[in-house]
């Protein structure tokens, strides 16, 4: 199989934070900007954590406000920290494109093809897209209107707010080796109270057996690492697609370098047709 890409690749908010510390991982930024290049398309998230953050370092205190406005009010204020931290560490021979997405461009076949060609773009200009969704500008109850007549309508309805998703999208949209999901476990757990049971591969001769395992596996998976994230579950959903069409799902941590988690040096879940 011929592929547009190598990698498709999405950290997490919490992988990009030391909790400890109530701060961003620079660590982190400088280990991934080592080894993103073109030819690989970055989603991230982060930027309503590190905005939150930045905005509790400068006043003391987090908004006061409607829980849903701020979180816009934190993704606006993190969104550009969390571009200069990629910017300051990408290899300087490379661009950097910010791509900022909601579920609309997902569902038009006008607005796939105008971002698959952006991409396309990216890969022979040097460039390496940083997306993530759009969330200072996504209004959630006309998210929710327009979604709802999608789904009327018994369209392929893709909601893109979790960035899970969205990387699972634009592994459909273009042809890529791998999907990488880099998160705060060290990839999904037979039991996920007991760190021993990593499962570290899930493969089949085909399509149909290999939705057969990914199915058993998501009765195991309850729970998420934190408010608002869609857990062990949701990952194996959206990676189930993509690892369908011939692309290696990798699921694994976010401090490990991206050729590691690749190359299996390193503890993580593998998912794909043997």
């Amino acid at each position: 199989m011929q592929y547009d890409f190598d990698l498709v690749g999405k950290i997490g908010s919490m992988a990009l934070i030391r909790r400890e510390d109530a701060d961003i991982d620079y660590n982190i930024f400088s280990r991934l900007g080592r080894e993103l290049k073109p030819g690989m398309i970055w989603v991230t998230s982060g930027a309503a954590e590190i905005g939150r953050l930045d905005y509790i370092k400068r006043t003391g205190h987090e908004l006061t406000c409607d829980s849903v406005d701020a979180k816009t009010d934190y993704a606006a204020q993190g969104q550009t920290i969390l571009m200069e931290q990629y910017r300051r560490f990408i290899h300087q021979d490379y661009s950097v494109r910010q791509v900022l997405v909601e579920h609309q461009h997902f569902n038009d076949k006008y607005k796939r093809e105008h971002i698959r060609r952006l991409f396309l773009r990216a890969k022979e200009q040097g460039a390496i897209p940083i997306v993530n969704y759009n969330d200072p500008v996504s209004d959630e109850e006309n998210r929710k209107w327009e979604l709802s007549h999608m789904y009327k309508d018994n369209q392929e309805v893709h909601e893109c707010v979790d960035n899970d998703e969205t990387a699972a999208v634009i592994a459909g949209l273009v042809t890529t080796r791998v999907l990488l999901i880099m998160t705060s476990t060290e990839g999904i757990y037979a039991d996920p109270k007991d760190p021993s049971t990593l499962v570290r591969d899930v493969l089949a001769p085909d399509a149909e057996r290999l939705e057969e395992k990914v199915r058993e596996l998501q009765k195991h998976c309850v729970g998420a690492s934190r408010a608002g994230a869609n857990g062990a579950h949701a990952k194996l959903e959206f990676a189930l697609g993509p690892a369908m069409r011939g692309t290696t799902v990798i699921i694994g941590h976010g401090r490990h370098r991206i050729s590691d988690l690749v190359e299996g040096r390193v503890p993580c879940t593998r998912i794909g047709i043997d």
